[in-house]
């Protein structure tokens, strides 16, 4: 069977050539990077035109940036309308959000890992804009948690000096490490071991356990 990466796809309807490339790149960078997907690649994807992309975009570089606004208009609902948030306490409200990233793990690995760490892995030294964006993507997220953060630091007295803000970017430290780690090992293993291993010191730390 040819790969869905290289099919023809049906032309996209009038107005939406713009939003099929930045959908193909998401999928293509997260399947196989940032350096290997070709504008040529991206349009036959996207079953659009080399001139309808120059339309949209005046480089791959400018398609990156935009793709990581996409990205996060992608993944925003997904994490908005979680049950996760229907927990009364904060920090049960933390760990079902780890809880439902490690539900989120299953099929091949672009399936989970973020389109913003695999962009930014490789393109941090090469492009200021685009690191900047994936760069914002990934600060942007962690920032959701914040909030929770805050009300579990007052409702429970941590073990160590921490701050909410130092808390939910350490989230996202574990969570793209573990990406990285799963592509090097080829399988969700180390991913789903960094959650369970953050969910414990989390519960160490606020000296809590989570009540079933």
């Amino acid at each position: 069977m040819t790969h869905a990466a290289t099919q023809q796809p049906a032309h996209p309807a009038r107005g939406n050539a713009r939003a099929a490339l930045l959908d193909a790149a998401l999928a293509l960078v997260r399947r196989q990077g940032w350096a290997a997907t070709s504008i040529d690649q991206l349009c036959r994807t996207a079953g659009v035109t080399k001139g309808a992309f120059f339309h949209h975009f005046e480089s791959k570089d400018a398609l990156g940036v935009a793709a990581a606004h996409r990205w996060t208009e992608v993944t925003t609902p997904l994490f908005k309308n979680a049950a996760y948030h229907r927990h009364g306490d904060p920090l049960d409200r933390i760990l079902g959000y780890l809880d439902f990233r490690a539900a989120l793990v299953h099929g091949p690995l672009e399936a989970f890992t973020c389109f913003a760490g695999t962009t930014v892995q490789e393109t941090f030294a090469a492009s200021e804009a685009i690191r900047s964006a994936c760069g914002e993507c990934i600060t942007d997220h962690a920032a959701r948690l914040v909030e929770d953060f805050e009300a579990a630091l007052h409702k429970y007295r941590p073990r160590e000096t921490v701050t909410a803000e130092g808390l939910a970017l350490y989230t996202q430290t574990v969570l793209q490490g573990g990406f990285v780690l799963a592509k090097a090992k080829g399988d969700a293993g180390p991913l789903l071991d960094g959650i369970a291993h953050l969910k414990r010191y989390l519960q160490l730390l606020f000296k809590a356990r989570r009540t079933s």
